[in-house]
């Protein structure tokens, strides 16, 4: 099996927010799954786990504007 980056098999999403998105969509996907697999239920558990935890996602992400907002 051909290894792949998470970049890679999240790649095929449409994004479909305008252009004028602040956050990469790719780090809105990582961010949120790395949240759920934690426990988290809701958009506001996911932002405060980014929020926690922006250091260590700063390893792996780009998050060139911060932590995505939960609104």
């Amino acid at each position: 099996m051909e290894e792949r980056t998470i970049d890679q098999y999240f790649e095929t999403v449409q994004d479909p927010r305008h252009h004028n998105a602040l956050h990469k969509l790719i780090d809105i996907i990582v961010m949120a799954i790395c949240a759920v697999v934690s426990g988290a239920d809701t958009y506001e558990q996911i932002e405060n786990f980014g929020k926690k935890r922006k250091r260590w996602l700063s390893k792996y992400l780009e998050l060139p504007r911060g932590i995505p907002s939960h609104d």
